[in-house]
């Protein structure tokens, strides 16, 4: 046990990254030694903030938490305290079945934390982080919270209702992330298409971005999770026109048949889909569109399915990930449908779609092949340097694979010939 250490665990989502961000600047600043995600977790006190989002997170997250109350026991740690999704869900079940955990904090309530350990939340430093990513891009979250009332998703009951940070806090924390030599921001939220609607009674999304964009030192935006009922259309522009804003929309789009999307509680219909989707290439020429699509939901039948398949090969998506619907209690599904879709067939539905999309996504790459491509170097492997285009988002999209003929620099942008294609893969070499 390493006194005066404290470990914070994240797990689920880059919006719960960035909350462990906030609270690690607060201990710093109060004097901890503070370790993320450490491979030992030697510290005497430590956070886990978890995931409530479906049923493997949320196992995810308990397990977590008992293995920690299992290092408690053996004396490896004095404290431990867990925020987040899940105990903003199930705060008093799981304060009964895990009494050794010190205290639960919810989504919003962590800076409660800082009093209970005898310090101060400082104020001085509310905007700033400790950044766990590598310091040339940082997750941007901008709003909180949902609105909508999708039938099976349980965020709205762990985040509440949509609310928006002001436009010159994000701003001023992008200026104080570039000082530190941060250059790319992937802009996160809930709902990014709601943005502004509650403090200036308008959707803002576009304003904001130009916002960002005319920071000095800010390279790439990239903008994750719009929604499409109601989409700010105004967001294309900017896209088109602002050379620091990457060609690359993440919509979550769930489902295309209209039965589903009615079942859903989408509040669009297919028709409006693809629209939305002919729209956004038409005015963006080039764009990379990243989708979500939900599989398994209740009432889903084998034509809603074929729908989605056909959906898949008319738009193909450039990025795509695809998860089987879970029964989440206090979601409108739950309380209105059963469960009726076997698992098997989920997982089977699942298999299909994510196969059609490699075929796609192998097809895309290919046609990459002999490009010029502005690439970001994110690290050093064995045998190349790693790294992605503006088209890339970390973790969940493609990389780029550099041969070590020149010495590079980790963080820096440079211009690489595409040498060959795989399906989730690019090879490239160093073009000056």
């Amino acid at each position: 046990m390493v006194k005066n250490r404290i470990d914070v665990i994240t797990l689920g989502c880059s919006k719960n990254l960035v909350d462990s961000e906030h609270l690690m600047k607060q201990l710093l600043s109060n004097g901890y030694t503070v370790k993320h995600d450490p491979q030992k977790s030697e510290g005497e006190i430590v956070v886990i903030n978890t995931c409530g989002f479906i049923g493997d997170a949320k196992e995810e997250s308990v397990n977590m938490i008992l293995g920690f109350v299992d290092g408690k026991k053996r004396r490896r740690h004095s404290k431990i305290f867990v925020m987040g999704c899940l105990s903003e869900r199930y705060r008093k079940e799981l304060a009964e079945e895990i009494p050794e955990v010190d205290k639960f904090y919810g989504k919003f309530d962590w800076k409660d934390l800082m009093t209970d350990l005898g310090k101060s939340y400082k104020q001085d430093v509310a905007l700033e982080r400790s950044i766990t990513t590598p310091k040339h891009y940082a997750y941007l979250k901008i709003s909180e919270g949902c609105n909508r009332a999708c039938s099976y998703c349980s965020i709205p009951i762990m985040t509440g209702k949509h609310h928006s940070r002001k436009l010159e806090d994000i701003v001023a924390e992008v200026k104080a992330l570039v000082a530190q030599g941060t250059k790319e921001f992937q802009v996160i939220a809930q709902d990014l298409s709601y943005y502004g609607i509650d403090l200036y009674k308008k959707m803002m999304l576009a304003e904001l971005i130009e916002a960002i964009s005319d920071v000095p030192g800010v390279e790439w935006i990239r903008l994750h999770y719009a929604y499409p009922s109601r989409f700010p259309y105004d967001i294309l522009r900017v896209i088109r026109e602002r050379d620091n804003v990457c060609k690359y929309l993440d919509m979550a789009l769930q489902h295309i048949s209209d039965p589903m999307l009615t079942k859903m509680r989408r509040n669009i219909t297919k028709q409006e889909i693809y629209d939305l989707l002919h729209r956004i290439r038409e005015e963006v020429p080039g764009i990379h569109l990243r989708t979500t699509l939900l599989v398994g939901h209740p009432g889903e039948t084998d034509q809603d399915f074929e729908e989605l398949m056909q959906f898949v090969k008319d738009i193909r998506f450039e990025r795509m990930g695809a998860f089987p619907y879970s029964h989440e209690d206090g979601t409108f599904a739950y309380d209105n449908y059963p469960d009726d879709v076997p698992e098997a067939t989920k997982q089977q539905r699942m298999d299909e779609l994510m196969s059609l999309q490699e075929s796609i996504a192998a097809e895309v790459s290919q046609q990459k092949t002999g490009s010029l491509l502005r690439v970001v170097i994110d690290r050093e492997d064995d045998d190349y340097y790693v790294g992605r285009t503006q088209f890339d988002s970390p973790e969940v999209d493609p990389e780029v694979l550099i041969s070590k003929e020149k010495e590079l620099e980790i963080g820096k942008l440079y211009q690489v010939r595409i040498t060959e294609a795989q399906p989730f893969d690019l090879y490239g070499k160093i073009e000056l």
